[in-house]
């Protein structure tokens, strides 16, 4: 009587087992196979209740867990890129990481690097020499989707800074041009200043130097009618002198 009620049991338990996989699985068995699972559980168990526990806990054991993904998604991988992106920083300190490709624009890059050892690979996003993307996989041929993937974004990233860069490069051109042009003016105003100073300390000189040779003029006029009249009287006196002496 316990020996039947325990194969009883033991069925029973397959039964609720085998159920409870197809249900996990979303993957209900054919009423056919639900019966033959049904009776070969029936048959180990009426051989050895032991071994159909055996049986049905191995079965147990290699089924998947209900909703475990086969490979991860992108926004999965996004979610994990953190704990690789650690890993990564870490083992970038040894000598084991070899580096395959790096991309650069601006202050954006993308590398591919090879771990040997474990045949992974690592994806890298990075700015200024900062990983903020990691992806880890050991497919070679996703890691160049992924990596030829990376050098797009960087590129996209990369476009708007390298844009400011020239903008910023050309305001501080035509600021130094506009500085040196200002400082030419500045240069050109200061000799015209200069100049016109010049010109007016030059254009008094003359007027001096006018006004004094008029005044000479006058005076040379005056001094010639003196040395005239003088002459007039020299000669005047020179007659009283002789006068009444007899003519050579």
């Amino acid at each position: 009587m316990d020996y039947k009620w325990r194969v009883r049991q033991v069925a029973l338990a397959a039964l609720l087992l085998i159920g409870g996989v197809e249900t996990g699985c979303a993957q209900p068995l054919p009423d056919s196979a639900a019966a033959n699972a049904a009776a070969q559980a029936g048959s180990v168990a009426a051989q050895d209740p032991g071994a159909a526990v055996q049986q049905a806990q191995s079965v147990q054991a290699v089924q998947p867990l209900p909703g475990t993904p086969t490979a991860l998604t992108p926004d999965e991988a996004q979610q994990s890129a953190a704990g690789n992106v650690a890993e990564l920083q870490q083992m970038i300190r040894g000598s084991d990481l070899n580096e395959l490709r790096t991309t650069y624009n601006g202050t954006y890059g993308a590398s591919l690097l090879f771990y040997g050892k474990e045949m992974t690979y690592y994806v890298a996003l990075f700015q200024n020499k900062t990983f903020w993307r990691v992806i880890k996989t050991s497919d070679e041929t996703r890691a160049e989707l992924i990596y030829r993937d990376f050098v797009q974004k960087t590129l996209q990233l990369s476009d708007v800074e390298i844009r400011r860069t020239r903008l910023d490069a050309q305001k501080a051109f035509t600021n130094r041009m506009i500085a040196l042009t200002q400082d030419h003016a500045n240069r050109l105003q200061a000799d015209l200043q200069v100049a016109q100073q010049q010109q007016a300390i030059v254009a008094d000189q003359q007027k001096q130097t006018r006004d004094q040779a008029n005044a000479l003029q006058a005076e040379k006029a005056a001094a010639q009618d003196q040395l005239r009249a003088v002459q007039r009287q020299v000669r005047d006196l020179q007659r009283q002198v002789e006068g009444g002496l007899p003519v050579h």
